[in-house]
């Protein structure tokens, strides 16, 4: 599904096909490239839409990702410290990000379409929290370091995580709730 109201091709699904009504000025804050998963804020509230999309605003965001093979602790290391990727064709080093292999696989509901599955070479789950978002920049990031993303899910956005949340869900928030699980109590 695609992290817009507008469809860009018929064949594509987007928050329209969501099975709610929502106010015609609700739009996404951050987006999910069609190939990611997991959380997105859907709101109409400006004053929460510049806190986190503000660059100044730093705020965390958590990624489990799926990667090709089992990642050294070098590859690991390398992540946590930042990596050269390329935007826009010019080098871009990375801000330090918090970066840990996963011991077990996140409970997620099967992706479709599924993965690239490869009966020789196995697949590793990383835990990534970044203060950036650059477009595509996980899977740069993890490309960087010889460990291409299979699979990337949003699971939180400073405290405010998916839990039990399955796709196509939509859960209401109140202000004062939403407020204090991205840390925004000072932005009114």
């Amino acid at each position: 599904m695609l992290s817009q109201f507008s469809r860009e091709h018929e064949s594509h699904l987007t928050l329209a096909d969501l099975k709610m009504d929502f106010d015609k000025d609700i739009y996404p804050v951050g987006r999910l490239d069609k190939d990611s998963e997991g959380l997105l804020i859907l709101t109409n509230d400006k004053k929460l839409t510049d806190a986190l999309l503000n660059p100044k605003n730093k705020h965390w965001r958590t990624y489990w990702v799926q990667v090709d093979n089992i990642p050294t602790k070098q590859a690991i290391q390398q992540l946590n410290q930042g990596v050269d990727i390329k935007l826009k064709k010019k080098i871009y080093r990375t801000q330090p990000a918090k970066v840990h292999l996963l011991n077990t696989v996140p409970n997620l509901p099967e992706r479709t379409p599924p993965i690239r599955y490869r009966k020789e070479i196995p697949t590793a789950w990383l835990q990534i929290s970044l203060i950036e978002g650059k477009n595509r920049q996980v899977r740069r990031m993890t490309a960087s370091v010889g460990f291409p993303t299979l699979r990337l899910v949003r699971s939180k956005i400073v405290d405010l995580s998916l839990q039990d949340m399955v796709p196509g869900e939509v859960r209401p928030l109140d202000k004062t709730t939403m407020y204090k699980l991205l840390q925004l109590n000072k932005v009114r």
